[in-house]
C-alpha cells in the first residue's frame, strides 16, 4: 500500500521528537492527525508540511479529546499507526524518589502512562483492522536506575510493560516501545537544567530509522532508534 492511503496519529506534535517524526512521515506521503496543548504552537510549526495534517489542540489526559483524535483519523478512511509521544518530565530539577511530590508523581503516570494506554485502547480497534502499528515512545531511564529519574524513569518502564503486554493480547498489530536516545529537545533540557546539552542529537536525526521501523515491520518489541 502507497503511504499516501496511510493514517497516523502523533501526539506532541508542536516540537522535539514528535514534530521531528510528524515532519518525516509527512515527506513519506502519510496523512496525519496532529496534537499538541499549545494549539498556536501546533499550527505554527506544521502548516507547511505537505499533505494538509489535520491539526487538533488539546490534553491527551481528556477523555474527549482522544475521541476526536481517533474519530479524525477513521474519517480518513483507515488508521495505520498511533505514535504515543506526547509526555512530561515532572518536576525540575528532578527530585529524589524519597522526596517527589505525589502529586506531581501523580500527574507524571496520568500523561505519561493513563493517557497513552487509553489512546491505544480507543484506537485498537482501527489498528486491529488495518494490521496497524501502535509506536510507544519510552527511555533508557526506563531500564536504567538513575538518581533523580524515579518518576519519569518509573512511569516509562510502565509503559514499556504495558506495551509488551499489548504485543502479546495484539498479535494483529505491531507494537514497538521505541527509545530516541538522549536528544536535544526542550524536555531533556528541562531534566538539566543550566547545562549545555549541545551534544546531543537534534530529533530529526532518528527520522530515517524511524521511518526504516515502518518499512521493514519487524515482530513487536523494544526498539533503539
Amino acid at each position: 500500500m502507497d503511504n499516501s492511503e496511510k493514517t497516523a496519529i502523533v501526539t506532541g506534535a508542536s516540537r522535539g521528537l514528535g514534530l521531528a517524526l510528524a515532519t518525516g512521515l509527512a515527506g513519506a506521503g502519510w496523512r496525519l492527525v496532529l496534537d499538541a496543548r499549545d494549539g498556536d504552537a501546533l499550527a505554527e510549526a506544521v502548516w507547511a508540511l505537505p499533505g494538509a495534517p489535520t491539526v487538533l489542540a488539546g490534553d491527551v489526559t481528556d477523555p474527549a479529546h482522544r475521541a476526536a483524535l481517533v474519530e479524525a483519523a477513521q474519517r480518513t478512511g483507515r488508521l495505520d499507526l498511533l505514535v504515543n509521544n506526547a509526555g512530561i518530565l515532572g518536576p525540575s530539577p528532578q527530585p529524589n524518589l524519597a522526596d517527589y511530590p505525589l502529586e506531581r508523581l501523580r500527574e507524571v503516570y496520568e500523561v505519561n502512562v493513563f493517557a497513552p494506554l487509553a489512546l491505544a485502547r480507543a484506537a485498537l480497534p482501527a489498528l486491529r483492522a488495518s494490521g496497524g502499528a501502535l509506536v510507544n515512545v519510552t527511555s533508557d531511564a526506563a531500564v536504567e536506575p538513575y538518581p533523580g529519574w524515579g518518576g519519569y524513569g518509573s512511569a516509562k518502564a510502565a509503559v514499556e510493560q504495558a506495551s509488551r503486554i499489548l504485543a502479546a493480547e495484539e498479535p494483529g498489530v505491531h507494537v514497538w516501545w521505541v527509545d530516541p536516545g538522549d536528544l536535544r529537545t526542550r524536555m531533556h533540557q528541562e531534566a538539566f537544567p543550566g547545562e549545555d546539552i549541545s551534544d546531543r542529537p537534534l530529533p530529526e536525526t532518528v527520522v530515517p530509522a524511524f521511518l526504516k521501523l515502518l518499512a521493514d515491520l519487524p515482530e513487536s518489541g523494544r526498539v533503539k532508534l
